[in-house]
């Protein structure tokens, strides 16, 4: 997958994951971002937080984005996504508002 077809701030996301770097995921976001998880809402800097060392960085995951489709401030992935709690492929949407993330959903399959 070409980076120059992922918007900046979706790949912020994506390589603060990879890089293992907590405080640039978190950083990504707007102050009212959220990440929805399956239905599981986590609000701003603290639920972000919350959720890449739970979910993410701390699980030592590995995002590898498949196919990527932006319509307007919405951006859609196909990932794999390897770590300690989850291995296999899924999909996300990603909102960005004033170049920095406002919401990264991951849907129920």
């Amino acid at each position: 997958m070409s980076e120059s077809s992922i918007p900046a701030p979706v790949s912020a996301v994506v390589d603060a994951i990879n890089d293992g770097d907590t405080d640039a995921f978190v950083g990504a976001f707007t102050p009212d971002g959220f990440v929805n998880d399956w239905g599981r809402v986590l609000n701003g800097p603290d639920g972000i937080r919350s959720w890449a060392e739970s979910d993410a960085i701390g699980m030592n995951a590995r995002m590898t984005v498949l196919t990527a489709e932006t319509q307007g401030d919405t951006t859609t992935l196909r990932f794999e996504w390897r770590s300690q709690k989850f291995n296999g492929e899924s999909d996300a949407i990603v909102v960005v508002e004033n170049g920095l993330v406002k919401s990264f959903t991951i849907p129920p399959h």
